[in-house]
């Protein structure tokens, strides 16, 4: 009959209170979220969301009744401000809730503009929580001037919304190519063209200088001394791992809240999973910031928490939507030295080795790469390139080599 409280209503957490209940956990759960609503998809927030072509209730994890037919105490609209961990409590809204074990998915919060440069002018926008989208929608309309600042994915999947909602749209990089942080080159060129062919004008090597406005975002002045006319600006300059709340309880910070391969932080009765928290991987130390890691990570603490005493062991894999075309990512590229390409045109797949080992695969339009490029990394195994190259060859049979 352990109490255990979660802290944070997003991905990470919807999933670790459900496996619980799942394993046979019969003690009370509660969840609790700052948000008014229930866990929701964040992904769809800025496609289907803001195209229209979701509603609400889709966003949804689980129906809301799930929570009340399993037992689980779902608090939304609930901000936790202190956690005693030597009378093992926490403060949530007007409550002191005890518990034996505490677990932290509060997942991450976006980078935003300086209000100097004008980044709290209205119509100046980051994107994460549907209040964020729910703010923005009515901004996004035809023949309006859309400035995206940031290209890496949240920037990228901004523009390519604006452009299908028939804004002209302006995207801007400070790197000296879009994506620079998270993918090669050829990934690089690849979306580039894609948003170039949408009438996105891209814009490598320019940073901002500042927004321009007074009761609303009307401009912007980019380094390059040049001005545009801008109606919304979309900011995707990166998240940060919501620390704060593990930081004022004196748990260890390391990139994000330090657990160690079982999930537990500094305190043995305080654990970790999602965004928010880092893990030893390879000799190292990491944080994912994906779908796939807060749910495996979260399926691993609860298991951990009833005793299965488990390592973690990350099996990361991402994807991105923009306009009809799909990326799918499987595995890490950090440390690569050599990219082979398979296809060509829209349905193509980057693949990353370093020396003769297969590090991780860019797959667009092209399932099947991802599929055989995931279950080949997770196995450990590593192809001949030149077989990867040959799109004429099967790559099925790479499974059973």
């Amino acid at each position: 009959m352990q109490r255990i409280v979660v802290i944070g209503a997003g991905q990470a957490g919807a999933s670790l209170v459900a496996k619980l209940r799942n394993m046979g956990h019969d003690g009370p759960i509660t969840l609790i979220g700052e948000e008014p609503q229930p866990p929701y998809q964040r992904p769809p927030l800025s496609k289907g969301y803001l195209l229209g072509d979701m509603v609400l209730e889709r966003l949804f994890l689980r129906p809301e009744e799930f929570y009340a037919e399993n037992n689980i105490s779902l608090k939304t609209g609930t901000p936790v401000t202190a956690i005693d961990r030597a009378n093992k409590t926490v403060t949530a809204g007007d409550e002191l809730l005890n518990y034996d074990h505490l677990v932290l998915t509060t997942g991450s919060a976006p980078r935003t503009l300086p209000a100097a440069i004008g980044g709290d002018l209205p119509g100046v926008f980051t994107v994460r929580t549907l209040a964020d989208v729910d703010a923005m929608a009515p901004e996004f309309t035809q023949g309006r001037n859309a400035l995206i600042i940031g290209g890496g994915y949240i920037g990228l999947e901004a523009a390519a919304v604006a452009s299908k909602l028939g804004m002209n749209v302006t995207l801007i990089e400070m790197a000296d190519r879009i994506l620079q942080r998270v993918a090669a080159p050829e990934t690089s060129d690849y979306f580039r063209e894609l948003h170039r062919a949408h009438g996105v004008d891209t814009r490598e090597n320019i940073g901002l200088e500042r927004l321009t406005g007074g009761d609303h975002v009307t401009g912007a002045i980019l380094s390059d001394g040049s001005e545009l006319p801008v109606d919304v600006a979309i900011v995707g300059i990166g998240i940060t791992p919501s620390t704060a709340l593990a930081e004022s309880a004196g748990l260890d910070i390391e990139n994000g809240i330090k657990t160690d391969a079982f999930g537990r932080t500094s305190d043995a009765s305080i654990w970790a999973a999602g965004d928010c928290a880092s893990f030893p991987h390879k000799g190292g130390r990491i944080r994912l910031e994906s779908v796939g890691n807060a749910i495996d990570q979260a399926e691993c603490v609860a298991e951990n928490i009833l005793g299965a005493n488990k390592e973690y062991q990350a099996k990361p894999w991402f994807w991105s939507d923009q306009y009809d075309t799909k990326l799918q990512i499987a595995g890490l590229n950090t440390g690569y030295d050599r990219i082979v390409t398979r296809g060509s045109g829209s349905d193509a797949s980057f693949w990353y080795y370093q020396g003769d080992k297969l590090l991780a695969v860019d797959a667009m339009n092209d399932p099947r790469a991802y599929m055989v490029g995931k279950r080949l990394i997770e196995a450990g195994k590593s192809p001949d390139p030149t077989v990867i190259a040959d799109v004429t060859a099967d790559l099925k049979p790479l499974l059973r080599a």
